[in-house]
């Protein structure tokens, strides 16, 4: 496993930003709720050819503790995006604000728009599995960031309803192994799930890094206020969208429709969790899109 370098976000939070490697320009991979950076270590691999590819655990994530005062907002989750931008090309020796390449899936692709808009010019061109990027329904409870908020969907329920603790990464697997949603991943990218996404407790037993708690929390702020916004982002966006028939899938033509720089992508035979499900095909197809065109035409 890639060890972590941990930058200083908002809120006094620090983010664990792992550099996965690769040769070619910075991309920045952005995890789904509940996941973790490792998740995206297997499609890393394959694109090291053609991009430089960095992921982060958003707070309340992976390595990436948030004192227990501080909410789990999405806005927080693009300002731990743009705090791993702005170290990373500090480190890697670049010119601090250029623009950078992104990924994301659910979440991820969701604060890849957030981090746009907060500091406009950050991203250069993007793709996004399914970002989560509703409209917000006017009966919503508003939160401290004027956004809606969730309380009772199945989401939030059953993330707190998931069992934290098993007695081993082997009873993790073999129990994940063998139910949906699980049981469709990638044997590589489950492992990746399992090695990244979960701690050693002293007793020898493992538990999620990202607490269920944590999770419904994350869910109950899904309606981010980035929706009503979408004409401002200026850079390529394709949206990928599933075959599943569930709401991220469904939404992602009216998210298309919102900007004539988004493209659209349809993966009929695949689930909301295609980027674990077939990292060969996802990987070839982030690089097709970063290449189809000359990005400094951009």
């Amino acid at each position: 496993m890639i060890e972590p370098t941990f930058v200083p976000s908002s809120d006094g939070v620090s983010v664990a930003s792992y550099d996965f490697g690769g040769e070619g320009p910075l991309l920045m991979l952005c995890h789904a709720t509940g996941f973790c950076a490792g998740v995206w270590e297997p499609i890393a691999r394959r694109l090291s050819d053609s991009f430089h590819c960095v992921g982060l655990d958003f707070r309340g994530h992976g390595r990436t503790d948030r004192p227990r005062e501080v909410g789990l907002a999405w806005q927080g989750m693009a300002s731990d995006l743009l705090a791993v931008i702005a170290s990373t090309q500090s480190r890697l020796g670049e010119v601090e604000g250029t623009p950078v390449r992104a990924v994301g899936h659910s979440m991820g692709g969701a604060s890849i728009v957030l981090a746009e808009l907060a500091r406009p010019g950050t991203i250069l061109k993007a793709w996004a599995f399914e970002p989560i990027l509703f409209p917000t329904p006017t009966d919503a409870e508003p939160n401290p960031t004027g956004q809606g908020v969730l309380h009772e969907s199945p989401l939030v329920v059953g993330a707190r309803r998931r069992r934290p603790e098993f007695d081993s990464r082997v009873a993790v697997r073999d129990r994940y192994a063998s139910r949906p949603p699980f049981d469709a991943v990638d044997a590589e990218a489950l492992r990746a799930y399992i090695d990244y996404g979960f701690r050693e407790n002293s007793d020898g037993t493992v538990r999620l890094r990202c607490e269920p708690e944590d999770e419904a929390q994350v869910f109950e702020n899904s309606l981010c206020g980035a929706y009503a916004h979408l004409e401002e982002i200026g850079f390529p966006l394709l949206v990928a969208a599933s075959g599943d028939g569930m709401p991220p899938a469904l939404i992602a033509a009216d998210i298309v429709s919102k900007n004539p720089l988004f493209e659209l992508a349809e993966y009929s035979d695949l689930t909301h969790f295609a980027p674990l499900e077939d990292p060969e095909l996802i990987a070839n197809d982030i690089r097709s899109w970063f290449v189809a065109e000359d990005d400094s035409a951009l």
